[in-house]
């Protein structure tokens, strides 16, 4: 079932990059918790391109939802929520002489042999980042509902290309500097490397290129216990949600691939209690353990790949013709994903970790 998780929550989105709209429908959501309309909106406009950003596609849309079912009167009803998100500003002429031309990193060439020529290759079409749109009001909702377990995320920009901003410090850092955090048109902790992040997205573009980087991202309030071993664990709900996010390549949790330089005595977080709570000194783990949450923060990291669209003359194929050619995009785009792309990250957090709490039924 493509486009569709179903694990505790049913989530099903839709639609196509040049399309009259993209959307989702999510199922098996509890009854009885108020929506807030204007923190929905605030959370996907984090998303939505603004002209503050360097590097932001020149593609405008809002991001405005409308619901059509599953809340009344500003609370779920337990029945399944259905938003569309309107498509109002897209180019397709900007296509027309690339219908058969694969572009390179993008699935024009997957899409047409899995879908038969059928797919819409407009903007990626379903294949396209604008599907995030869609994943981001699914994690805005699933968001509100964890709020009232105590259970918050949190992403930054952890590097841009050699660019590398702070490492969560939890030790050192309060809720309201994560949430004042959140309110960035760049997002990340330290605030010095803004105008090197400018820069560099600046440097990529004259050069008609493009640039990835990472993302980290912190759920703090998660219970112990949450998650089951081998297939149904925490960080599997967390990686499957990930790769739906167009250019993620990778992820770790916790110390992740560094674990692989270190002696078990280094790695192991030894445990203690505190009030009455057990915690570990450290947090090599992630917050994860054989699948299931520990009690400590849920800390993961996410490689984003640099945006396939760009300005520079590329080798390819005609699909048709079977033929070698030469392509130039002129799709909009931005010359750097990663930026728009934090919170999508939190979404794919809320929906995780919402959806084990229902799989287990502590809602």
């Amino acid at each position: 079932m493509a486009s569709v998780w179903n694990k505790g929550l049913n989530i099903s989105v839709f639609g196509e990059s040049h399309g009259s709209a993209v959307g989702v429908v999510i199922d098996n959501v509890p009854s009885g918790i108020e929506i807030n309309y204007r923190q929905i909106e605030n959370f996907m406009s984090r998303r939505a391109p603004l002209n503050s950003r360097i590097g932001s596609t020149e593609r405008r849309e809002t991001d405005s939802f409308n619901i059509i079912s599953g809340i009344f009167e500003d609370k779920t009803t337990g029945t399944p929520i259905c938003a569309i998100i309107k498509n109002r500003d897209y180019r397709s002429h900007d296509y027309n002489e690339i219908e058969f031309l694969a572009r390179p990193g993008h699935a024009d060439f997957t899409g047409s042999v899995r879908y038969k020529f059928c797919n819409d290759f407009r903007g990626g079409g379903h294949f396209s980042g604008r599907l995030t749109a869609p994943i981001t009001f699914a994690g805005a909702i699933c968001q509100q509902i964890l709020h009232t377990k105590g259970i918050k995320s949190f992403a930054h920009i952890s590097s841009i290309g050699n660019i590398n901003d702070k490492k969560f410090d939890l030790n050192n850092t309060t809720i309201k500097e994560l949430e004042k955090m959140q309110s960035k048109s760049i997002s990340v902790l330290d605030d010095m490397i803004i105008p090197k992040i400018q820069d560099k997205i600046c440097d990529v573009i004259k050069q008609g290129d493009s640039i990835g980087g990472t993302i980290e991202c912190v759920v703090l309030g998660t219970p112990a216990g949450i998650g089951s071993p081998i297939f149904d664990g925490v960080e599997n709900y967390i990686s499957y949600l990930a790769f739906g996010i167009p250019g993620v390549k990778g992820i770790e949790f916790g110390a992740g691939f560094k674990t692989s330089l270190m002696t078990g005595s280094e790695n192991n977080d030894e445990f203690y209690v505190e009030d009455g709570v057990i915690k570990t000194k450290t947090n090599n783990h992630g917050g994860i353990l054989g699948g299931i949450s520990s009690g400590m923060p849920i800390v993961f990291n996410l490689a984003i790949k640099p945006t396939p669209t760009i300005s520079k003359k590329q080798k390819t194929v005609n699909l048709k013709t079977l033929e070698n050619t030469k392509i130039l995009s002129k799709g909009r785009h931005d010359a750097c994903i990663v930026v728009r792309a934090v919170p999508v990250v939190e979404s794919i957090a809320n929906i995780a970790i919402l959806s084990q709490l229902i799989y287990q039924g502590s809602f």
